[in-house]
């Protein structure tokens, strides 16, 4: 992974064999990011997707192989307990130009992937919501 600061913006590349929410969170815990919007595009060969149930209150995940463009990463980083929390989900177009999205739980990069973190100043935190099952940003 290469990086670089512009204003308070952060440009980084996600090399190929890296895993992208991994890489996000160490680099969001190494450069004490705590609050910020990401967004990003890039390529997958291998990704892990959600989508929540909201009357089971779980996520339903699906496992994509084969080559995918991302066409659209976006999602938010804030904190829960402290640490590093990132909410991210993911819009991936197949060879068939088929598109599938939802909840980005992981994903292997197979060439490049290009992200930009808008840091915000502040620092929101989140906790579980028994009632919604997720966790939410405690405003």
């Amino acid at each position: 992974m290469r990086w670089r600061r512009c204003g308070k913006s952060w440009i980084v590349r996600i090399d190929k064999g890296e895993e992208i929410v991994a890489a996000l969170r160490e680099f969001c815990k190494a450069h004490g990011i705590v609050l910020g919007a990401v967004s990003g595009i890039g390529a997958t060969d291998k990704a892990t997707i959600g989508c929540f149930k909201v009357k089971n209150k779980e996520y339903v995940k699906k496992e994509l192989m084969g080559d995918h463009e991302i066409t659209g990463l976006t999602g938010n980083v804030s904190t829960m307990d402290g640490e590093v929390y990132l909410h991210l989900h993911i819009t991936l177009s197949d060879a068939d130009y088929h598109t599938r999205g939802g909840h980005l739980n992981s994903a292997v990069v197979s060439g490049t992937c290009e992200v930009v973190i808008e840091e915000i100043e502040g620092q929101i935190e989140r906790e579980y919501d028994d009632e919604v099952g997720l966790n939410l940003y405690k405003l």
